[in-house]
């Protein structure tokens, strides 16, 4: 099969921006780094489990890729255990404002390590994913974290309180002064970040910090919550102490937009950052399906019944399992599926025992960018079979600009193999399929960044930002089936290169697949300060042909533009060939699909797919409905064009278009109905989306 790419960079205005506060070019990361400081956190635990005290910096061996280094310090932390007396609860005063949150600020450079600061005391941080958790359990969080702090907290406990809601904020830094961690707390707005709350004139829609906004970009799915979370996690990486972090939500659920990097992104940052992750359920105690769970057949009549019981239960366990691998990969445990959550922090307490933090200056000075894998070792057999608890290794800074051509191909072609994903620069991907034939699909690719996270550089009166682009599709079985690789210059003038911020990048790919289940990974990189941004997610194609019980349809697009291919700010060459096999360019212009799915009031918003009928055009009835939790809220019915049966293929296109005019601001699930009245077919399509104001 011949493979075939059509590439197009197109800037699309931004949903949620405004256009007027464009953010200050930002200057690229300057790196001021002589020596290579390293530290280790590091727990030494005997073979009956209990910590070996007072260790010397001569009993350690610590090693650097194979090469033995000279260990600078070995502190040892103990850490007092003794509770604290009951703090007596006190209501805050009336009318008293607490201080306020400072947001924090994802780093731009990699992390060096510090000092240690809280000499034998134990850090532990309580971030509130307020995104995530409906009004009740918002308010059992805060009623938990209260009792923790005055009930349970030791001598050696140092808290900080941070809070995720449109913005990642930092409500209390790590204090043991209890009266302002409960400040902190209380300061906690129940039902802030629990349902959609930008307006246009939200000084968080700037776009000027992807981690902490609520833009089009990172709206709906996982990811935004992750990226959050990371963002935290660096945010404490100067300390070198071991830290306990406290994720208070009600669960979530990743959806087929999410991307898989994120999560292994995000869980490797808790690891370099010795950041370990106590994920807290906040909905407490969740009751059974009716009728057994899902590994046992139904014990009555009520079929209907006990399949939605237990589809609430995998619903259920679905939202849990993030959690659950937030804590197992970064060293924590989870606490689900009971009502006594303060029972989790202090789990994440006696987790953290006394440990050793030991430092060495690296002999490999090189600003490459590269994995340093670390071993440590007892240097005598005076303490046989003890277990050595730390950090595999850390990756070292880099200057990129002083990257050869060479170098920056083989980076950018490491980054896509490596394990560990780099997410420096957002960006998001949709996938869609389409038949072409019995047993071959088109997959357009499109993936969006935002202007605000590209650097120019300057040339004499011009601006130019130089973009590489490298992915690769994988089979069931881990064959490459597909690649691509490719690289763009954007050559920006005056008030274009100004705007580029309030603007998103999207370029466009597409191939050829069978039907069959694949691994998409995709990179983007910006050369400029060389910050990459990885996607990564399943791909299923089903087959077709095979289907006889549901009407086959192919994906459903979503879209609030439709541009003329000439408006593309740059293009690589395109195949004619693939240009006629696209579903979504006809006559010059592409329908360019959201990705985000969020829209602006002000914007129509067009509907797009395929049903593949065996015979001519039949009487198709189809619908788009908008619900509002349960409540249908909006329903127009679907334009059928008999002209665009594709007789061949035996594909019927149907498209709509929408004035969102019609709709509130909020969040909706868009729901896309088929029917086939004679051959009594149908087919779902359900998706999240958001209309702003």
């Amino acid at each position: 099969m011949r493979e075939t790419f059509i590439i197009l960079l197109t800037a699309a205005l931004l949903s949620a921006q405004n256009p007027q506060s464009s953010p200050e070019p930002k200057a690229p990361p300057k790196f001021s780094v002589t020596t290579q400081l390293v530290t280790v956190g590091l727990t030494v635990k005997d073979k009956d489990g209990k910590p070996l005290e007072r260790l010397q910096i001569g009993d350690f061996t610590v090693s650097e890729d194979g090469k033995k280094q000279k260990l600078a310090s070995a502190d040892y932390q103990q850490l007092d255990n003794s509770l604290l007396a009951a703090l007596p609860e006190t209501k805050p005063e009336a009318g008293k404002k607490p201080a306020e949150a400072a947001p924090v600020a994802a780093p731009t450079a990699a992390v060096q390590p510090a000092e240690v600061k809280y000499k034998d005391r134990r850090l532990l941080i309580l971030y509130f994913d307020m995104t995530a958790m409906p009004l009740e359990d918002q308010l059992r969080a805060q009623e938990s974290a209260l009792k923790f702090v005055r009930t349970e907290m030791t001598s050696a406990d140092t808290v900080s309180v941070m809070s995720f809601t449109s913005q990642l904020k930092l409500l209390q830094d790590f204090s043991t002064d209890r009266d302002l961690i409960v400040t902190a707390i209380n300061s906690l707005i129940a039902g802030e970040g629990s349902d959609l709350n930008t307006t246009a004139d939200d000084p968080s829609v700037s776009g000027a910090a992807y981690t902490a906004d609520d833009t089009e970009f990172n709206i709906f799915n996982a990811d935004r919550k992750l990226v959050a979370l990371q963002s935290a996690i660096k945010s404490l990486g100067k300390l070198p102490e071991k830290k306990g972090l406290m994720y208070f939500s009600s669960g979530f659920t990743k959806s087929g937009l999410d991307n898989e990097a994120q999560m292994r992104a995000t869980t490797n940052a808790a690891i370099r950052y010795n950041v370990a992750l106590f994920p807290v359920d906040c909905r407490g105690l969740s009751a059974k399906a009716i009728g057994g769970d899902s590994s046992k057949p139904p014990a009555s009549a009520a079929v209907a019944l006990n399949n939605a019981g237990n589809a609430a239960l995998s619903q259920l366990q679905a939202s849990q399992e993030t959690l659950h691998t937030l804590a197992v990969d970064t060293g924590g445990k989870e606490l689900i599926n009971t009502n006594d959550l303060a029972a989790g922090i202090v789990q994440a307490q006696k987790e953290i025992s006394d440990y050793y933090i030991l430092t060495y200056v690296s002999t490999n000075a090189a600003l490459d960018g590269s994995f340093r894998r670390i071993k440590v070792e007892l240097s005598s057999n005076t303490h046989k079979g003890a277990h050595l608890d730390y950090r595999a290794g850390y990756f070292a800074g880099k200057e990129f600009k002083q990257f050869t051509a060479a170098d920056r191909e083989s980076r950018l072609q490491e980054a896509l193999l490596l394990g560990d994903p780099i997410t420096d620069l957002p960006l998001q991907l949709e996938l869609n399929y389409f038949r072409l034939a019995q047993d071959r699909y088109f997959v357009p690719l499109e993936a969006k960044i935002p202007g605000s996270e590209i650097d120019l550089a300057k040339h004499g009166d011009m601006e130019s930002a130089r973009l590489d682009f490298v992915g690769q599709v994988t089979d069931s079985k881990g064959k490459v089936v597909k690649q691509v690789r490719d690289n763009l210059e954007v050559k920006l003038t005056g008030v274009t290169a100004a705007e580029l911020a309030s603007k998103n990048l999207a370029y466009d790919s597409g191939f050829e697949l069978e039907p069959g289940t694949y691994t998409v990974k995709f990179l983007a990189r910006e050369n400029v300060t060389g910050k990459i941004g990885t996607f990564e997610t399943k791909l299923i194609i089903p087959d077709m042909a095979a289907e006889k019980a549901w009407l086959p349809i192919s994906s459903v697009v979503l879209s609030g533009q439709i541009e003329s291919q000439g408006a593309a700010v740059a293009a690589a060459s395109q195949d004619k060939k693939t240009i006629a096999d696209h579903p979504l360019i006809r006559d010059g212009k592409k329908i360019v699909p959201s990705v985000t799915r969020t829209f602006r009031r002000d914007q129509t918003l067009y509907v797009y797919l395929e049903a593949f009928e065996p015979d001519a055009p039949k009487p198709l009835q189809t619908t788009v409905s908008f619900y509002r939790g349960k409540t249908k809220v909006f329903e127009a019915p679907m334009e059928l064009s008999k002209e665009a049966f594709k007789a061949q293929a035996k594909v019927q296109p149907i498209e709509l278009s929408i004035p969102l005019s019609t709709l509130e601001p909020g969040r909706y699930t868009c729901q896309v109905s088929v029917i086939d009245a004679q051959s009594q077919k149908v087919a779902f399509w359900r998706a999240p989306m958001a209309v702003l104001q």
